[in-house]
């Protein structure tokens, strides 16, 4: 849950999730849709599909275990060498290293290097004597996760009270280094168009194409083109909605219609019990002015 969100907004979820599947027995048995229901409004549903399809694989495997070698932990679907890594130190305590952008921070600003200057394995391996001396393990890549998080912090590092500070080279120069990571923000125009009827209810389908949000009940939507829309339609708004990198600015239309196409289902805007995603909800918002 922690992968691109912040902690505060993780909790609530954590604790809504741990309560419903207590373990990975329970959750291997869930369904695709409850879990998906659980994670509404997290975003990056990817996450939830893996973490069950992962259950099922434990389950299936290894006896609910978590292996013990890297390769292993890899083959699990969506994890990568920080989440290996993490897991291999967190659960087995074996000496390594989840680096994320948090554990390449404190390294890079010990050397006074760019990130992208630095070999990280090799620095890791080259300093194993030094990182691994103690049984601690797991407390290390803890430890070192959250000293990125609470001192050495991307903007106003406490420099002053690191314990760090007497080898740190960034310290003792005193040069900022900067953070290479550009996110380039892509604005994107969208038309939504909403089919609904006198019943409170919305047509949605899976069949748009559009990058992102695929796969999830939502209305018809296509790029803003300059042909001129049908006036079989209604402007009703503009509004604007972030998802990810994407700035989406949104022309939403709609038309009260006892028809649909036949990609598309009715779907109650009060009382809809099965996953829709926080994009449509805002949706179901907007329209719900016209009842």
């Amino acid at each position: 849950m922690l992968q691109q969100t912040q902690v505060k907004t993780v909790i609530p979820y954590f604790k809504k999730f741990v309560n419903e599947f207590p373990d990975l027995r329970s959750l291997s048995k869930s369904s695709e849709n409850k879990i998906l229901k659980l994670w509404e409004g997290l975003g990056y549903y990817r996450r939830a599909r893996n973490l069950l399809s992962t259950s099922k694989i434990l389950d299936k495997k290894y006896n609910f275990k978590l292996p013990k070698k890297l390769i292993e932990i890899k083959k699990l679907p969506g994890i990568g060498d920080y989440t290996a890594n993490a897991l291999l130190g967190l659960v087995h305590d074996k000496p390594t290293i989840a680096v994320d952008g948090n554990v390449k921070r404190i390294f890079s600003r010990l050397l006074n290097k760019k990130e992208n200057k630095i070999n990280f394995d090799q620095f890791i391996d080259i300093n194993k004597k030094k990182f691994f001396y103690s049984k601690r393990n797991s407390d290390f890549v803890e430890a070192l996760m959250e000293f990125g998080a609470l001192i050495c912090k991307p903007k106003d590092p406490q420099c002053k009270i690191c314990n760090l500070n007497r080898n740190c080279k960034y310290f003792n120069s005193i040069k900022k280094i900067k953070n290479n990571k550009n996110i380039t923000i892509e604005n994107k125009n969208y038309d939504v168009f909403c089919y609904i009827n006198k019943k409170k209810q919305i047509a949605l389908t899976k069949k748009n194409n559009l990058g992102f949000l695929n796969q999830f009940s939502l209305p018809k939507i296509r790029e803003t083109k300059k042909d001129i829309v049908s006036r079989d339609w209604k402007f009703l708004k503009k509004y604007k909605k972030s998802i990810s990198n994407k700035k989406l600015n949104i022309n939403l239309y709609y038309k009260f219609s006892n028809k649909k196409p036949s990609s598309f289902i009715w779907c109650s805007m009060e009382k809809n019990k099965k996953f829709i995603p926080t994009f449509t909800k805002k949706i179901f918002k907007q329209v719900s002015i016209l009842f």
